[in-house]
């Protein structure tokens, strides 16, 4: 079977230096990025990539932290890059993690958006059943199917997010709604990619974690194992941000990418 090879956008393809490639969360999109591939594609070239079993990416039935891996190292392989800053947010944090330690040569310097190397207990299966409730030979529209969601995710801004995945699929002839990541894997294979720690390995680049100042997906206990992994790693809290670090805060969030992908004095 040939690889196949994640789809993409890249903002500034032209530039020379090390490119940035950036990974979003579960039930995602390289389109949340659009803003920041914009900004950032005017310094060198941004990947804004899907994951696979999200956006535009191939599906498939499996879903590991080692699947993901492997999907960076070809999407290199197909574009002739050698070495690659990562930035991944959450799911896609844990992707980059992977793939550092397991490459760690390919990896000229690594982002973490509020995620850490652990296992996390699930917490998703709320929204992973509001969506399989969701019967698109019922629902016609997207306000049919946002307020549907409503009545099991009381969190708006969530049930807008998870709308952005909806599209018309022309199936013979007849056009339907449809999600673009692909649930039924999401959903029997969540506890390979939230409820495992990523591999034990070593990536001695400089690393840099990037954690909500209101969420508690990396807390001060984490900082152990980070150590044990990205020895060379610092964290830096962006004020008045959850879980969706990049969203909420934006001007502070891209900063501290600047910063730190343009430090040239790091020890």
């Amino acid at each position: 079977m040939v690889d196949q090879i994640l789809h993409s956008k890249i903002y500034g393809e032209e530039k020379p230096g090390t490119p940035l490639f950036v990974f979003h969360g579960l039930f995602g999109m390289l389109d949340n990025w659009g803003s920041f591939g914009k900004e950032f594609g005017d310094y060198f070239s941004v990947h804004l990539i899907d994951l696979r079993n999200h956006g535009k990416s191939f599906h498939s039935d499996e879903m590991s932290h080692d699947d993901l891996a492997h999907d960076i190292t070809h999407y290199m392989q197909h574009y002739g890059i050698e070495k690659a800053n990562l930035l991944g947010h959450s799911l896609g944090g844990k992707a980059v993690m992977q793939f550092a330690v397991k490459y760690p040569l390919k990896v000229e310097k690594l982002i973490v958006a509020d995620i850490s190397p652990k296992a996390y207990p699930p917490h998703h299966q709320g929204i992973i059943k509001a969506l399989e409730t969701v019967d698109f030979n019922e629902m016609k529209s997207r306000q049919e199917v946002e307020e549907h969601l409503t009545s099991y995710i009381p969190e708006k801004s969530v049930v807008q997010f998870l709308a952005k995945n909806l599209y018309w699929n022309d199936e013979n002839g007849e056009k339907k709604l449809a999600w673009r990541f692909n649930l039924k894997t999401l959903s029997e294979k969540y506890n390979e990619f939230v409820a495992n720690a990523i591999k034990f390995g070593v990536y001695n680049g400089p690393t840099l974690f990037i954690a909500g100042e209101k969420s508690n997906y990396i807390l001060p206990q984490d900082e152990f194992l980070i150590k044990q992994q990205f020895p060379d790693f610092k964290i830096v809290k962006i004020p008045n941000a959850g879980h969706w670090v990049q969203a909420e805060n934006p001007t502070d969030f891209n900063k501290a990418v600047k910063d730190f992908i343009f430090d040239t004095h790091q020890a």
